[in-house]
């Protein structure tokens, strides 16, 4: 998607090129396409767990990778969710020092079960404080609207913030938070065909998949209300076979 200069094509009830024939999406349990769109899943891997690295993974893997995140960088990881969960897993087995940012106290034990080296609550002024121009990277997977100013002064010299979460309201950005240190902030948009059959690889090799719950597609409407009220660790996937 990062290259696609005449923009992506959505596969998620949206449309294809033509602009008329309605792209349904994943929900099926056959598929024809083009090979050249065909990723290898190892079968070391569990399918079930698989299946958000197709999104989730690959969203966070990139743009991680991009950046050079490896042994000796300091990583913040703000918020813990589907996206969350899955930056914190491959910036700790990148070898970097990793710290988990959330606005929920309730998340450090599971940020540390998932690599975390430290834990920051982002309410925490003290805490706050003591991480000014801290860290390499961060890469923020928070959709709900923030004020992206205070993560700002966690960076050091040349330091970015990576967006991969997409909040419905334009951020506040302060411009002297981006010119002390010569900060920089980017984005990412999940990954193409070649980088995510690279993180299959990678996932294969250091057997990392994502946390998931597998759901009768009878129990989608429960689901969706849970998810809304965050309360999953930390994707849905729907068991397709519960079709039949």
């Amino acid at each position: 998607e990062q290259y696609c200069e005449e923009g992506m094509t959505g596969t998620y009830n949206a449309f294809e090129r033509d602009g008329k024939t309605i792209a349904h999406g994943g929900y099926s349990s056959q598929i024809v396409t083009d090979q050249k769109y065909v990723l290898h899943i190892s079968e070391k891997l569990d399918l079930k767990a698989v299946a958000p690295l197709l999104c989730a993974g690959i969203t966070t893997y990139s743009p991680l990778r991009y950046a050079k995140v490896g042994k000796g960088t300091k990583v913040g990881i703000i918020g813990l969710g589907g996206l969350g969960h899955m930056g914190l897993k491959f910036a700790a087995s990148f070898g970097a020092e990793v710290t988990l940012i959330s606005s929920s106290a309730s998340k450090e034990k599971d940020a540390k079960r998932l690599g975390a080296h430290h834990f920051l609550l982002s309410s925490d002024v003290k805490a706050m404080k003591k991480y000014s121009s801290y860290f390499d990277v961060l890469l923020n997977t928070v959709s709900a609207n923030h004020d992206y100013s205070p993560y700002l002064k966690l960076l050091d010299l040349n330091g970015t913030m990576l967006i991969v979460g997409i909040p419905a309201q334009a951020p506040v950005v302060r411009p002297f938070d981006i010119l002390t240190n010569r900060r920089s902030i980017t984005g990412s948009s999940i990954g193409g065909i070649k980088e995510t059959q690279e993180m299959l690889d990678y996932c294969a090799e250091k057997n990392i998949v994502s946390d998931v719950e597998l759901i009768p597609i009878q129990e989608i409407n429960a689901a969706y209300d849970r998810m809304t009220k965050n309360d999953v660790r930390y994707r849905f996937v729907i068991d397709l076979k519960s079709l039949g």
